[in-house]
């Protein structure tokens, strides 16, 4: 600094000299210029500050998650499962980039075109199954093998996920696609035992219809609902075996059992509520709560959505005819590749996968552990489903598994996609000789039927 003072004295006096200089000629001054003794005072710093570089938010310090969780259970145990992952990471900001939809149509849609234009989440939600193929892992995704321990996973879930020889998704859950929510009270209202075969189902709903109830509760306003009903109705006809084989090949789609399948849904759309179309699953499921419907066949987050409303007095059963058939699907999360928060999203993994996580995220969303090592007690944190999981539990352990289609496990999204189409064009037509044309065509252009 005592540099920088002298030099800018010498600067001055220079100046002065030239300035001097250059002056037109005057009368001498009477006395002569005094030179200070003690330099001018600099400030230390430059007049002008240069202006600093805008502040940089530092890699990994947000998480953005994409899911189609957005209502009741599901979005609760999200959060969950979030306030987990928050208490290792507290620096990472959470962005929940949530898309309503049940199944996740919608979600689905927006997710491919942000893959297609290099906009990638952190990590999104995948069914376990064959729904990867959608989103071409060997261009979009990349292998989680070294984060997935297949050691606390079943097996048959491991067969689930692994695809082209790579874990591409990190399982959270199990669900089940096939259950008879019912309400005991207007069951025990109208002298009705819980149904186990087609014929005892259709009878109790025509008691239930001649008492001016709703028989069973319906929405099939996104499209999906109707084909995974329907889901539940071909193992019924068909058998755990018979079931998987419509998805190898090794069943015909024009098997008499595909007959039986159809015909005993459309016996069952007589029963539904006649608004059907305009509501969503959820919003059927209020005709349950509100005493004025007995049935719903939806999957076991529906066990979360009523825990959600503070809905405990519900009853499961399998459907009609799937007795022993367990119709599942698992929830999982992904890696991307050029996620923009790359080790963050590599977190989030480790949690989804962890016992932490899984026993914070499944209570409320009405799943059991895609893990085998969580502790029963967890699930006691959200009473109104800790028995349905409990026995769903003891059922994963001894029932026949059999894929999903309509959540991704069973076939090519591609197809499962054609799959519910047909299916919903049939909830209106009612023409089983043609959907059953339909579904076996169907067979044929993916592939896997002749």
């Amino acid at each position: 600094m005592k540099k920088i003072k002298y030099l800018l004295v010498f600067v001055l006096l220079t100046l002065s000299l030239v300035l001097a200089s250059c002056q037109p000629a005057a009368e001498a001054p009477a006395e002569p210029a005094v030179v200070p003794e003690e330099p001018a005072v600099v400030p230390e710093e430059p007049a002008v500050v240069p202006e600093e570089p805008a502040e940089e938010i530092p890699a990994d310090s947000q998480l953005e998650i994409f899911s189609w969780w957005t209502a009741g259970g599901e979005a609760e145990g999200l959060n969950a499962m979030f306030e987990v992952y928050s208490a290792l990471y507290p620096e990472v900001e959470i962005i929940n980039a949530t898309v309503a939809g049940g199944a996740g149509a919608n979600a689905k849609a927006v997710l491919a075109t942000r893959l297609q234009g290099g906009d990638p989440p952190d990590s999104f939600q995948v069914h376990a199954g064959l729904e990867v193929e959608k989103y071409e892992p060997s261009t979009y995704l990349q292998p989680i093998d070294d984060l997935l321990d297949p050691a606390v996973f079943p097996q048959d879930l491991l067969d689930l996920l692994l695809y082209e020889g790579h874990y591409w998704t990190m399982p959270v859950n199990i669900h089940r696609s096939n259950v008879l929510w019912y309400n005991p009270k207007l069951l025990e209202e109208n002298n009705i035992a819980v149904p186990t075969t087609m014929e005892e189902f259709f009878a109790a709903c025509e008691t239930l219809e001649a008492a001016g109830l709703i028989p069973i509760a319906m929405g099939t306003k996104d499209g999906w609902e109707g084909a995974h009903v329907f889901e539940s109705f071909l193992p019924a006809a068909l058998g755990a075996d018979g079931y998987r084989g419509l998805w190898t090949g090794e069943v015909s789609w024009n098997d008499p059992g595909v007959t039986q399948a159809l015909e005993d849904f459309l016996t069952m759309m007589e029963y539904v509520n006649e608004d059907h179309s305009a509501l969503t699953w959820d919003a059927a499921g209020e005709y349950i709560i509100a005493d004025q419907a007995a049935f719903m066949i939806m999957g076991d987050w529906a066990a979360g959505w009523f825990a959600s409303k503070g809905y405990a007095d519900f009853g499961w059963a399998p459907p009609p005819g799937t007795d022993g058939i367990f119709v599942a699907l698992s929830d999982a999360f992904s890696l991307p590749k050029n996620a923009p928060n790359e080790q963050a999203a590599i977190h989030w993994l480790e949690v989804a996968g962890s016992k932490a996580g899984q026993e914070a995220f499944n209570p409320a969303k009405g799943s059991i552990c895609a893990r085998i090592d969580c502790d029963n007690a967890a699930f006691e944190v959200v009473p109104e489903t800790y028995l349905y999981l409990t026995s769903a539990a003891e059922d994963w352990a001894s029932d026949a598994i059999v894929p999903s289609v309509v959540h991704g496990a069973a076939a090519y999204e591609s197809w499962a996609t054609d799959f519910k189409d047909v299916i919903t064009l049939f909830v209106t037509s009612g023409d089983v000789a043609r959907t059953q044309s339909d579904l076996a065509d169907l067979c044929v252009a993916a592939g896997i039927c002749q």
